[in-house]
């Protein structure tokens, strides 16, 4: 009898239906691994197939969740400081790894090329490793992820367009992840000036990958509007107004938004 392969989306599934952090990234990775096995034909084909992904994925039991107006306040200047701005990115990581996994499993009707498909489980598969790389700092400055509070809103932006793919793409990748741009060579220079250099080569890990992951988002928003001959520029207004929550705020890099192929005429009047 012929083994029954697991789709795509099953395999998404399974990520965010694992609780544990560590557990969760090497899962991603192993699934990405897989993926990336069978499109170079090494493997059997892995269909994409459709799933019903959960409305939340799987946490730990720590971190506590809190409003984000309950997180006490990092102050970087401090050993226990750049803990908490660690712990804080950790957490953005590994609500990556659900986000691009969810894209997946939650779009998997929408006939999309399959590149759109490898973009993602790339993009996940990058976010656990960061997850790791970051999880490493942590521990080897005598904390672990789980150990502070965290931010309990950082789902809302998928529950928001659990129904609505350009929307989701809008507002994950070419908002939130966008944001990661302008702040990462900040705290890259917080742990220069701090001498951490395990977590100054983590976040350029970090900050040279996420371009891409932006990248992704234009791209395929840009597909999408253009199967429907929507201008992107106002689709992308229009969706931001609905789903996000407040409005950007600058400084923007505006050098590594333009090269995720976002213009400022997209961002600035969101402002």
């Amino acid at each position: 009898m012929t083994p029954v392969t697991k789709t795509l989306t099953q395999m998404a599934v399974e990520v965010l239906s694992t609780a544990d952090g560590r557990a969760k990234a090497a899962l991603s990775r192993a699934n990405a691994a897989a993926w990336f096995a069978a499109r170079r034909g090494e493997a059997p084909e892995i269909p994409v197939g459709t799933a019903s992904p959960p409305d939340f994925p799987a946490r730990p039991e720590r971190p506590d969740l809190l409003n984000p107006r309950d997180v006490p306040r990092r102050r970087p200047g401090s050993p226990a400081g750049r803990i908490a701005l660690l712990h804080a990115v950790a957490h953005i990581e590994l609500n990556a790894v659900d986000l691009h996994w969810d894209i997946v499993a939650r779009f998997g009707h929408v006939p999309m090329p399959m590149g759109f498909y490898d973009d993602w489980v790339k993009a996940a598969d990058e976010e656990s490793k960061h997850f790791g790389l970051v999880s490493d700092c942590l521990e080897a400055m005598g904390s672990h992820y789980g150990a502070l509070p965290a931010h309990a809103g950082m789902w809302r932006a998928a529950a928001d367009t659990a129904d609505d793919l350009p929307g989701r793409l809008a507002v994950v990748p070419m908002v939130l992840e966008a944001r990661g741009l302008d702040v990462t060579p900040g705290m890259i220079a917080i742990f220069e000036k701090a001498g951490a250099e395990q977590a100054v080569a983590a976040l350029k890990v970090i900050y040279a990958e996420e371009v891409a992951h932006v990248a992704y988002g234009s791209k395929w928003f840009n597909f999408l509007c253009g199967r429907t001959d929507t201008d992107p520029k106002d689709a992308f207004h229009s969706l931001v107004r609905r789903y996000f929550h407040g409005v950007l705020k600058p400084p923007f890099n505006e050098e590594k938004r333009a090269d995720a192929g976002l213009p400022p005429d997209f961002y600035w009047p969101l402002t």
